[in-house]
């Protein structure tokens, strides 16, 4: 059975912890799909190669700091480079943009500004406001993000206070992770890797899997557990 690494510090005072299962479960009863997930915790993480290689997909979910950056951020480069289908929620996006700095864009010392914000190259900076709503997003034509929506638009909640530096937008886009959803201010929300590059790598700075807290279905949580279903070595 193919099976996701949940990989976070889980608690059962996080909402978004709390909303992964119930919306994997609702998929799975949904859909019909056979699958297994596991919560993996950051100090887990050694030989990333070796503990991950039984999992199909990789979830690196909200909730950072974690207690192991470097071990999340390894677990991050393996899914991109075995091409795992990998979703990153909240500090699961804001790590996969400095993961790709550091290992793509050639950003040695990429960083955070919540861990480290006297650091020289903050990929990740403070919002101008925290943002603990429900925001209306809009998508990208052609993007990935627009095809599993199947809209436009959306409405999505969030509970995060940074995200991608703007100073660093440019850099991405041209090593080809394209920004694909945007709050109404335009700021970016979520970034993808084209299927040419990657079958299925997604961060958003939003949390769609607390849609299952409100008895719905999030079409994003429902896309990336059928990439895990597909996915062969």
């Amino acid at each position: 059975m193919p099976s996701i690494a949940l990989i976070g510090d889980y608690s059962a005072a996080v909402v978004a912890h709390q909303a992964i299962p119930v919306a994997l479960e609702r998929i799975c009863r949904e859909d019909a799909l056979d699958l297994a997930w596991h919560w993996i915790r950051t100090r887990e993480l050694g030989d990333v190669a070796r503990e991950l290689k039984s999992h199909a997909a990789v979830w690196v979910v909200p909730a950072s700091p974690y207690e192991n950056t470097a071990g999340v951020l390894e677990a991050i480069r393996w899914a991109r480079e075995t091409k795992r289908p990998f979703l990153g929620t909240c500090g699961g996006f804001q790590h996969a943009l400095i993961e790709f700095a550091r290992n793509v864009l050639g950003v040695a010392a990429a960083n955070h500004a919540e861990t480290n914000p006297e650091a020289d190259q903050l990929v990740v900076t403070r919002l101008s406001c925290a943002l603990d709503k429900s925001d209306a997003l809009s998508f990208s034509p052609k993007s990935r993000l627009r095809e599993i929506y199947g809209s436009d638009s959306a409405q999505e909640g969030y509970r995060c206070s940074y995200g991608l530096n703007s100073a660093y937008r440019a850099r991405f886009e041209a090593a080809g992770l394209r920004f694909t959803a945007f709050d109404q201010q335009g700021d970016p929300r979520a970034a993808e890797l084209a299927a040419a590059v990657h079958p299925f790598s997604i961060g958003t700075l939003f949390q769609p899997e607390r849609a299952a807290l409100h008895g719905k279905t999030p079409p994003l949580v429902r896309a990336f557990a059928h990439a895990a279903t597909a996915f062969h070595p």
